[in-house]
């Protein structure tokens, strides 16, 4: 600080504010709030994930699953910072086995979009919906109840999100175009389907009819590989298994003479999976 300038005074942030910057820490882009998405419908026990989005998932990213649901009685706290099912006091951290446990990740896609939750539960006459923003119950429409309505549904959760980073201009200009963006959802759904044999995953544009991805939950590991990265690839892998308890999956490793040129784009990009969780470069900032 120059010499004989006055200090600013120190101010508390507003609350909105604070919840903005927090979640642009966990929601950098469609991709990285899909992955968290994901991880809640495995977490769920879902045994089929369907996700459509238009505009590379900024105008509307939606996720459908299969598992056991929301009770109505949960739902004011479903996008709240950390309102969690998954652990009670810091002491169960240490056995924690759910990807995740915070209970950031919806507040953060509520606080830069506008959210809709339709859940049913196995034991529900019904499934129930309700629109988020900040964190928060809202009106789907001016002068009604926020309270979550009656509706017909199946068991499992849908979770629509809208307009992302309407209220963040900045981050919504740094975004890549809509073709982009969405090769990067495509690439978190192919990388869940591979790691998770037994689970149906489905990925499709709004508007197809087909989706580009669409496996099925009697598929192995390999189908699955065979399915995102082609035959060839698939028939050059030599299986191989991971001795950690932790981890007790197979895994492949490609021959020696198998050339980067004939790997498709979603391989040779930076991706990994680390005991069951996707980490990759297409959930990280713009740049």
């Amino acid at each position: 600080m120059q010499s004989g300038t006055i200090p600013r005074r120190i101010t508390q942030l507003e609350q909105d504010v604070i919840n903005r910057i927090a979640a642009g820490e966990v929601i950098l882009r469609p991709s990285s709030a899909l992955k968290e998405m994901v991880e809640n419908s495995l977490d769920a026990g879902s045994t089929s994930i369907s996700v459509c989005c238009k505009a590379g998932g900024l105008k509307l990213l939606s996720i459908q699953d299969n598992g056991h649901g929301i009770y109505k009685e949960d739902f004011p706290r479903v996008c709240e910072r950390f309102a969690t099912s998954k652990l009670k006091t810091y002491e169960d951290l240490a056995a924690i086995e759910t990807f995740g446990f915070r209970g950031e990740a919806l507040a953060s896609i509520s606080h830069v979009s506008h959210v809709t939750i339709t859940s049913m539960t196995n034991d529900a006459p019904c499934a129930y919906t309700a629109c988020f923003a900040d964190g928060k119950l809202v009106a789907a429409t001016p002068g009604e109840s926020a309270a979550p309505k009656p509706c017909a549904g199946t068991r499992g959760t849908q979770i629509v999100v809208q307009d992302m980073f309407y209220n963040v201009p900045m981050r919504r200009a740094a975004m890549r175009s809509a073709g982009e963006e969405y090769g990067k959802v495509l690439q978190v759904m192919q990388s869940y389907a591979i790691d998770n044999a037994g689970v149906a995953f489905a990925c499709k544009k709004v508007g197809e009819s087909s989706s580009e991805l669409h496996t099925q939950r009697e598929h192995k590991t390999i189908d699955a590989i065979r399915l995102v990265h082609g035959g060839t690839l698939a028939r050059e892998l030599l299986p191989f298994e991971v001795s950690c308890s932790e981890l007790g999956r197979s895994r492949f490793v490609s021959q020696p003479w198998l050339q980067a040129s004939r790997c498709s784009t979603a391989l040779r990009s930076d991706c990994a999976v680390v005991a069951g969780r996707v980490c990759g470069s297409w959930t990280q900032s713009a740049r």
